[in-house]
């Protein structure tokens, strides 16, 4: 370092920086296949945790869902926000509903096909169905809240 201060006669300071820091200087292509955000449009890290990976139903692969810094992808932090809000209007895993071919619960929501996934009591085979055919079981009664997401 001395050696270049006094070629370039100047004050040279050396900083570490982050993995995420180095791959916006750096550059690249993600796994989308476009430019990686970091380094064309994104100004600051937000914190991304593996919940987020989890309410997208990502595989928890560390290799899947892993930036080319190591560290998670940034994009799970901007895409959970529509995550959230497309899942708000379906019930809840584990909710006892009452499907065309007898009672269940719901195992799995698929918001890309509007469908959630029901394991049947009797038979405990896993069925797709919209939700519009289902009808949501509270206590000893059926839903009648008037929610959106549980009439008929």
């Amino acid at each position: 370092m001395k050696d270049l201060a006094a070629i370039f006669r100047t004050r040279i300071e050396l900083r570490q920086i982050g993995v995420r820091d180095e791959a916006k200087m750096i550059g690249g292509l993600g796994c989308c296949g476009r430019e990686l955000c970091c380094a064309s449009w994104l100004a600051d890290f937000a914190p991304v945790s593996i919940r987020m990976a989890k309410e997208q139903n990502l595989s928890l692969n560390p290799t899947k869902i892993s930036g080319i810094c190591g560290r998670l992808m940034c994009c799970l932090k901007y895409e959970n926000d529509v995550y959230e809000e497309a899942k708000s209007g379906y019930p809840d895993i584990g909710t006892q509903v009452k499907a065309p071919e007898g009672d269940g619960k719901i195992v799995g929501i698929n918001i890309f096909r509007n469908t959630v996934s029901v394991e049947l009591q009797e038979s405990k085979a896993v069925r797709e169905y919209p939700l519009s055919e289902l009808k949501i079981k509270q206590g000893r009664g059926e839903c009648n809240c008037g929610c959106p997401a549980r009439q008929n």
